[in-house]
């Protein structure tokens, strides 16, 4: 139960990440999001995901909280990098120097 319970936060937290990107290209957003807002991700995508999340929903609507529900269809394939022309050193006379 507890490694399952860590692949749900894992995958919620992919999921975080891509949604706080989604929130910096939205800033209409901001009008809805508080310190308060308890975030529920609902992916279609991943049954399992989101009935674990829904039950954790009620269990957050029973001790009073007001979840906040983000549907998502799809996710696209993972970019590793935007960064291109990359170059490294270690030392910073180097790093000028490239």
């Amino acid at each position: 139960m507890e490694t399952q319970n860590n692949q749900f936060f894992a995958r919620n937290s992919e999921l975080s990440i891509e949604f706080s990107k989604y929130v910096l290209e939205h800033p209409e957003m901001d009008d809805l999001l508080t310190e308060e807002t308890i975030i529920v991700f609902l992916p279609e995508f991943d049954v399992e995901l989101r009935d674990f999340n829904l039950k954790m929903a009620k269990e957050i609507e029973s001790d009073g909280g007001k979840p906040f529900y983000v549907k998502v269809k799809q996710m696209a394939h993972k970019v590793s990098s935007r960064l291109i022309g990359v170059e490294v050193g270690r030392e910073i006379e180097t790093a000028l120097a490239l």
